[in-house]
């Protein structure tokens, strides 16, 4: 994937503050279980928020290559949590906002989105249903000129310390399964919203995870995100988005954690030899860094058809299996490899493989994205 000179100045500028801002706090953050509002609004002000926005908000009107950039980047802080958090912010809500907003939505809250001072969640997700989209039971019903929402959400990054959640809907209990959603933006002070729990989970420990509830929610009107109806091809719209960042993150992580094992072998001595003078070992982190390449290419590829605007659906379901299970290999034997200080805490590769454990699962599991690619092989 071709990276220009502004893609690498940006690169460097992350490089520099991910390593000055954000790897001395990661082990606090970690603690917490929660990203600070600050490392967003710090973020916001170096313009690393908003580079793909369009310059008339605050963005940076660059293109989608640099938000690769910026997950490949974040993704090297040793902490998938904190990366997670920014990245459902920049790629995984907002972008909604851009592409279906009207302009008084867009001056309304782009700016402060663009400078950090507006944390975005995306509430789809609900205890009784994940992947079938079109099933969710959260409603919303017109009185006014308001909407009513009532329902419950659930694993919303974010969720705790957002201020501006994009809800997903049923606004139709007739008609295509798929017209009957829609969505809307909600702001964490209007009345009826709350926060039910701040949700404990085995990793991505820094990006708190949270369960929402709408009790009689009253939304007006002028928050509704594009048509009503629309909701579910506005979200299946993203979700390509969503998919290819996730597949970055687990890419430019699982190269990290190779690093790290490289240097472990070097330094770490058995039977009066380094470890990486162990064929055994050598050839293992060979195998990993062969999968760590494929997927990276496979990856690259998916996004520069995303980029160029092509469809892509197959390929970005591919990119997403296959790196988000290359990580989960590369963290199974990294782990292997560092011994018993592998399953301590106090080194890298034990977070990540707790934190990249989630990406089979979150944005479509890895089943449905070999239903997606199988049926598109198939039809």
């Amino acid at each position: 994937m071709p990276f220009s000179e502004d893609h690498e100045l940006f690169r460097e500028s992350l490089k520099r503050f991910v390593q000055e801002e954000i790897l001395p706090h990661v082990e606090e953050w970690e603690e917490k279980e929660e990203t600070p509002r600050s490392l967003f609004e710090q973020m916001g002000e170096l313009g690393f928020l908003g580079a793909e926005y369009p310059p008339e908000y605050g963005g940076g009107g660059a293109d989608f290559r640099m938000s690769v950039v910026l997950a490949e980047e974040l993704a090297r802080c040793r902490s998938g949590g904190v990366a997670f958090g920014v990245i459902v912010h920049t790629d995984m809500s907002s972008p909604w906002l851009v592409h279906f907003g009207t302009e008084a939505q867009k001056r309304r809250y782009l700016p402060d989105i663009i400078l950090g001072r507006k944390i975005c969640a995306l509430a789809i997700t609900e205890p009784d249903t994940g992947s079938d989209m079109a099933a969710l039971s959260t409603r919303a019903v017109r009185d006014g000129d308001d909407w009513v929402l009532t329902g419950a959400k659930t694993f919303i990054t974010n969720g705790v310390n957002g201020d501006l959640y994009f809800v997903a809907a049923r606004t139709r209990d007739g008609g295509p399964r798929r017209e009957r959603l829609s969505q809307f933006l909600v702001e964490r002070d209007t009345p009826g919203f709350s926060v039910g729990r701040k949700l404990k989970k085995t990793g991505m420990l820094a990006s708190d995870t949270a369960e929402l509830v709408f009790d009689e929610v009253r939304v007006p009107g002028e928050n509704l995100l594009g048509a009503e109806g629309q909701g579910f091809a506005q979200l299946v719209s993203g979700l390509q988005r969503e998919r290819l960042m996730a597949a970055v993150l687990c890419v430019s992580a699982a190269r990290q954690a190779l690093e790290d094992c490289a240097e472990y072998l070097n330094q770490r001595h058995a039977f009066g030899r380094p470890l990486s003078r162990f064929q055994a070992l050598a050839h293992r982190l060979a195998d990993m860094a062969t999968e760590a390449e494929a997927a990276r290419q496979l990856t690259y590829h998916a996004a520069s058809l995303f980029a160029s605007g092509q469809e892509c659906t197959r390929v970005v379901s591919m990119a997403k299996l296959y790196a988000t299970e290359m990580a989960n290999r590369v963290a199974y034997h990294a782990v292997q490899m560092h011994g018993g200080y592998g399953y301590m805490r106090e080194y890298a590769v034990e977070r990540f493989a707790r934190d990249y454990r989630l990406w089979p699962i979150a944005s479509g599991t890895s089943e449905i994205m070999r239903e997606i690619i199988s049926r598109d092989l198939l039809r």
